[in-house]
């Protein structure tokens, strides 16, 4: 598994993982690699919808 952190992005997530939600249920992502939002904005949390360029969000 891998993690990219996109500069005022999400995190990029490749290979072997398992997602779980806040009860430890598993997340089925659809994909191999997903992109997870930083910003708090998305629609479709934990996955990022673009909307950090919309909040104009900014990581230290």
């Amino acid at each position: 598994m891998s993690i990219t952190v996109c500069p005022d992005g999400p995190l990029l997530v490749r290979g072997g993982y398992e997602l779980l939600d806040g009860e430890d249920r598993p997340i089925d992502p659809g994909r191999a690699t997903v992109a997870l939002c930083r910003c708090g904005a998305s629609s479709i949390k934990p996955f990022c919808d673009g909307s950090h360029k919309r909040a104009r969000f900014r990581a230290r």
